[in-house]
């Protein structure tokens, strides 16, 4: 008895390992086609976009940090316009498409990409790349935080949150994204608590060993914090530009606006290394030295690579410097 039992179920062990088998065969033979997708809204409208896709080109400064972040594959980049210690410019199998102005756009249809992240400085570049990759998806993450904007703060903030949620479901990193998103709002909220709403503030670009003034409202980097945070300028000026060297202004008229707090962009250490550092060419003007912001240390220097790494990761460190500088 106990022989037979023995048997009937080695039988039944045996019928079943072969159904499995079979089935596994027949999905093998008839794989599943159906490709996960979802819907995101860029700039130009509701657009669907694969889940995962394989083959991904970005062009879009905002967004490589947190790509990088995720582990996410890119084959094609502008390296001309990013900074040099990007994993995606040190790797040689990544493509280099240039910089924005003067793109090697041929490369992105060579690269056959599934997805390509639009953004910035490569947004006028829109529809020559979608009629050069027809077959591929193209979304447009930019957002506008120009003076022209209806308002930069809100541009600004609902800027990064749609961009970073929309990649996060695009890469499925919702969860990753969110923790960005909150990590964001969390140190925006740490700048107003710490800023005392009434101290004046003076934002520079340092460029090429001069110091330009990034005016309240002009700009990609200082010019929206003004709205975000209530800053109080220490000096108003007319018909000033997004120059991204900063506003032609002698650094005697900054001096004499004398600010409590003197922000800074260095942007010569996001494109090069060659240039003296912000802090020196800051430190050897004569003119800034009897500033209150000065005398009482009240500096803050945006990352190094602010100017060619707009990321979220970039400005939650910022805001945390900016919370602390003006709690201490």
């Amino acid at each position: 008895m106990k022989k037979l039992l023995a048997l009937s179920l080695s039988i039944i062990m045996l019928f079943s390992l072969t159904a499995c088998n079979s089935n596994d065969t027949e999905s093998n033979e008839i794989p599943d086609t159906d490709i996960l997708t979802v819907e995101i809204t860029d700039i130009h409208g509701t657009v669907t976009v694969p889940v995962n896709p394989e083959r991904v080109i970005s062009l879009d400064n905002r967004t490589f940090d947190t790509l990088a972040e995720w582990g996410v594959e890119l084959v094609a980049v502008p390296k001309g316009v990013m900074p040099e210690d990007s994993p995606y410019v040190l790797d040689e199998s990544v493509l280099d498409i240039g910089n924005h102005r003067e793109p090697n756009l041929e490369i992105i249809a060579a690269a056959d990409p599934d997805l390509v992240i639009i953004g910035q400085r490569f947004a006028s570049y829109y529809e020559e790349i979608k009629a050069l990759v027809p077959n591929a998806v193209v979304i447009d993450l930019n957002f506008d935080v120009s003076e022209e904007a209806d308002s930069q703060a809100d541009n600004f903030v609902n800027g990064f949150t749609d961009t970073t949620t929309a990649l996060g479901m695009i890469f499925d990193k919702n969860e990753e994204a969110a923790q960005l998103v909150a990590d964001f709002n969390q140190s925006i909220e740490n700048v107003r608590t710490a800023y005392n709403g009434t101290d004046t503030v003076m934002s520079v670009i340092v460029s090429s060993g001069n110091i330009g003034y990034s005016a309240p409202g002009a700009g990609r980097v200082w010019g929206p914090m003004y709205e975000i945070f209530g800053w109080v300028s220490s000096l108003e000026t007319e018909n000033n530009t997004s120059d991204h060297q900063g506003d032609e202004i002698n650094v005697e008229a900054i001096a004499q606006s004398n600010p409590d707090w003197l922000l800074v962009l260095d942007r010569d250490a996001g494109v090069s290394g060659e240039s003296l550092p912000a802090q020196d060419i800051i430190d050897a003007s004569p003119a800034l030295q009897n500033t209150t912001a000065i005398r009482e240390g009240n500096i803050v220097y945006a990352p190094d690579d602010t100017y060619t790494n707009e990321s979220i990761q970039t400005y939650i460190k910022l805001f945390n410097d900016l919370a602390i500088a003006f709690g201490e």
